[in-house]
């Protein structure tokens, strides 16, 4: 897969707000299958740059393509249709059920006059079912719990299937175990269907589990990235959040915790 074209590219990217610089001359790739975790203290940029990379805000300097090419050539039809963007932050203006909610995924795939069809019904309800919201069906939107609401988002996400998933806190709100449920899903779309995934987590060894490339962002411009065991260590973690940290070990699983 690494031989193919790269799904997301950034090539000499500079991204700011006013003159804060989150990211300077940045060049990275993310080719299919491959899942990459971006880290940073509170304010550093991460939602930003992951703004800029699904083509939402444009940068100061340098390119973002997908597929090859940038956002201008696809459009915003074509850009739907390989890049899935999950933001941190929704709003919910009118009432609406769960499902016609999720429905939203499937517009990309739709004629311009086009409407719903049972094969996309069905691909809503086995979103719903892969995010443990198969009864929620007919539930209206604004009666659901935040971590219910995340979960709906995600269904929608998934319904949309893109080719890759741009993912801004995709674990906020949500209990242990569907953080770690919805964790696996994205790595199944990655090993499975062979769609790239890049996320900004908060835990480390969230990253070190579900994830084979970090980019680490340190709020002046700075930026490092490459494989998970290359970055995810106590002195750059450390060096990061501006904190000491320590590793803890077991079962091949990693915890990093301060000291």
């Amino acid at each position: 897969m690494l031989g193919s074209l790269p799904l997301l590219e950034m090539r000499k990217l500079t991204v700011s707000i006013g003159d804060k610089v989150f990211c300077r001359d940045l060049d990275l790739t993310l080719h299919a299958g491959e899942r990459l975790a971006i880290l940073g203290r509170n304010g550093a940029g991460k939602s930003t740059l992951l703004s800029v990379f699904a083509g939402l805000h444009a940068p100061q300097a340098g390119e973002v393509r997908v597929n090859g090419s940038n956002y201008a050539t696809l459009g915003s039809r074509k850009s739907a249709l390989v890049r899935g963007w999950l933001p941190q932050a929704r709003g919910d203006a009118f009432a609406s059920t769960v499902l016609e909610t999720a429905l939203v995924g499937r517009h990309p795939h739709l004629d311009r006059w086009g409407w719903e069809s049972e094969k996309d019904a069905k691909i809503v309800r086995e979103a719903l079912a892969a995010v443990d919201l198969a009864s929620f069906e007919q539930r209206d939107i604004q009666t659901l719990s935040g971590g219910e609401r995340q979960r709906l988002a995600i269904a929608t996400l998934l319904a949309q299937a893109p080719r890759l998933f741009l993912l801004d806190e995709p674990i906020a709100h949500l209990d242990l175990k569907h953080q770690i449920a919805m964790l696996e899903l994205f790595a199944g779309a990655a090993r499975d269907c062979g769609a790239a995934v890049a996320m900004v987590l908060h835990e480390p060894a969230l990253a070190w589990r579900f994830c084979d490339r970090v980019l680490l962002i340190h709020g002046d411009g700075q930026t490092e990235s490459g494989l998970a065991q290359d970055m995810l260590t106590v002195d750059r973690l450390s060096a990061l959040y501006q904190y000491p940290l320590q590793l803890l070990e077991n079962d091949g699983q990693v915890s990093f915790i301060p000291r």
